[in-house]
């Protein structure tokens, strides 16, 4: 019988709440329940309050079971980077696995990896959402770089995040693995059942923008799209859920010149896990009116719900929603927007589309993303 793997990732996880600390704790289930040795390292501080833009970084909701995490890491602590990396690096696990999202990480995550390597025995495996963030500063290229250099290997979850690692390191060995299924939300329920316990009138339609509200995701698009006076005569109405990371009042200014105010449900607190199969299963459709993406955990949910998507064509979105198979892919316009939301209504897609969304979601596998780290660790494909 094979001896079972050490492995550690660093990164997000209870009581860290949001998308990265559910990929992190998903991905190291799948492992466990592989019968590895595995764990996870999350931040003690991952980020400096005056630099959270939401309410709160903690999650509510209680510990993931059965998966171990330690608080070790602080993100802005050159101190503890040293004793983090010297206590890995003492421990020699066989593999060390970093998410890495944004450039500020870079030092920390970086200068713990390069001393963890300094063993001799370790593979450090990243998965990057973005190389080059969606909202640019000074540095960030030449943070990504020192990032790079740090680890043996890259999965790039869109193929536009591996055409950018080749402009850091054509060398360096990469292998492309779309973003898995979130499959952790629980059970779909039935739309009457999902309206009921928001207390959505039934009556209406909706269609559903979920995740934290920031400039690049494009809300403010499909709040212009809104506008469509046909759409009111379909007694369709947009749902937003997710929290605000920047200031509302743009977003508002918009509601109010064209007089949304009925016709947009807005629920800006953070949503828990237990809670997001109900904005889901209230939807007819997703909508991600993104300005510019690679990828996004968002269309993984819609996957895991069998729900159809409307995306705009920006980064890697297109790669994941087949165009008028489980949605459609639009250019980043409000008019464009409106009419594929009045398309799907008239045309009545939604049962098809969602067919389909249970056939195309069988490719996002998380033992993909395993067998993509495997290839990188043992250089066999």
């Amino acid at each position: 019988m094979t001896k079972p793997q050490k492995i550690v990732l660093i990164g997000s996880a209870h009581p860290l709440r949001g998308g990265l600390a559910t990929f992190n704790e998903r991905l190291i289930r799948e492992y466990l329940d592989r019968g590895e040795n595995a764990m996870i390292y999350t931040f003690s501080l991952q980020y400096p309050s005056v630099l959270f833009p939401g309410k709160t970084q903690y999650s509510t909701e209680p510990a993931p079971a059965g998966i171990p995490i330690r608080a070790r890491v602080n993100s802005i602590n050159p101190f503890n980077w040293i004793k983090v990396g010297l206590e890995l690096r003492k421990m020699k696990p066989d593999l060390v696995i970093v998410k890495y999202w944004m450039p500020f990480m870079a030092p920390c995550l970086g200068t713990i990896c390069r001393i963890i390597r300094g063993n001799r025995h370790t593979k450090i495996i990243t998965i990057i959402d973005n190389l080059i963030p969606h909202e640019k500063r000074p540095g960030d290229r030449l943070l990504s770089g020192y990032w790079i250099r740090s680890v043996d290997g890259c999965v790039a979850m869109s193929r536009s995040v591996l055409e950018d690692l080749v402009t850091f390191d054509p060398r360096k060995p990469k292998v492309y693995c779309p973003h898995p299924l979130y499959d952790n939300f629980g059970l779909p329920v039935l739309k009457q059942e999902a309206l009921n316990r928001l207390g959505l009138d039934p009556a209406s339609r909706y269609v559903l923008f979920f995740g934290f509200i920031r400039d690049y995701k494009g809300l403010d698009l499909l709040l212009e799209a809104f506008g469509d006076e046909r759409l009111r005569e379909m007694k369709v109405k947009l749902l937003v859920a997710g929290e605000f990371y920047g200031d509302p009042k743009p977003y508002m200014e918009i509601i109010e010149r064209l007089h949304l105010e009925d016709r947009v449900v807005m629920s800006n607190d953070f949503i828990p896990d237990s809670r997001v199969l109900d904005y889901f299963c209230a939807a007819d459709v997703v909508v991600q009116p993104y300005k510019s993406a690679t990828q996004s955990g968002v269309t993984q949910i819609a996957y895991h719900f069998n729900k159809p998507m409307i995306i705009t064509n920006v980064g890697g979105l297109a790669e994941f929603v087949p165009h008028e198979k489980v949605g459609f892919v639009v250019a980043p316009d409000p008019g464009e927007i409106s009419e594929a939301i009045l398309r799907f209504y008239r045309e009545g897609k939604e049962e098809e589309y969602a067919a389909n969304a249970l056939l195309e979601k069988q490719k996002y596998s998380w033992g993909n993303m395993i067998d993509a780290i495997s290839v990188l660790v043992t250089g066999k494909s």
